[in-house]
């Protein structure tokens, strides 16, 4: 359901205190808005998000062992194999592409749980919940998608929540990296890195209607360059 969403000049000043609050540089005042006045919100289906999060645990399960067959077997016991995009696919069936890349999807994962109300916070200070691996399928034992999906109750973020912490990831990712550039101390336990892959999933999961708003990107498609 499409709900108005905040006015993005109000989100934005509690962004920049919070940039404050953790000692990081702030960006330019040319920094773009998320959305703009007047712009509707909503997030992607409940079980396109599940779908995604699924798919990026096998990809990470990959990167720590899990053997080709078993990812392969999962993903088509599943009927996840059409989510699944190329270059994940490549790298699943012949590990190919970048495995630190990959890697990095953990905190992917960890957003996605957030918007699925499967973790109770998403704190850029902290690493993701120990518990995380517990709340998505359970691999190892064979669980499929849709036994994964009957015993998690998820209950998904409300989409304007999810429009303000997309704006702060937004804040977040550039500041991350100014910080590292100039070799600042960083607030917490993550990186750059985590950063960008949270703002990806939240950049991905959260839709806003309105005249300057394109289709809603695929997961490859996902412009993290600005």
């Amino acid at each position: 359901m499409t709900k108005a969403a905040p006015d993005p000049r109000a989100v934005r000043e509690a962004s920049l205190d919070e940039l404050e609050r953790l000692a990081l540089p702030l960006p330019p005042q040319s920094f773009p808005l998320v959305w703009e006045p007047g712009d509707g919100v909503e997030l992607r289906r409940t079980t396109e998000i599940e779908a995604r999060a699924a798919v990026l645990h096998v990809v990470v399960a990959r990167c720590f062992g899990m053997p080709t067959e078993l990812a392969m077997g999962w993903l088509l016991g599943s009927h996840l194999v059409e989510e699944v995009t190329p270059p994940e696919w490549q790298f699943v069936t012949g590990a190919q592409g970048d495995h630190r890349s990959f890697v990095l999807h953990h905190d992917a994962v960890f957003a996605l749980a957030w918007l699925l109300g499967l973790s109770r916070h998403l704190d850029p200070t902290a690493r993701p919940e120990d518990r995380l691996m517990r709340v998505m399928p359970d691999l190892p034992s064979g669980e499929t998608f849709r036994e994964w999906r009957s015993r998690t109750l998820v209950a998904p973020r409300d989409a304007v929540e999810a429009a303000v912490l997309l704006d702060l990831y937004y804040c977040l990712d550039w500041a991350f990296q100014e910080a590292e550039r100039d070799g600042l101390a960083l607030p917490g336990e993550v990186g750059s890195n985590a950063i960008g892959q949270r703002r990806w999933a939240l950049e991905w999961a959260v839709v806003f209607r309105g005249p300057y708003h394109d289709r809603p990107p695929d997961w490859e498609e996902v412009d993290l360059s600005v």
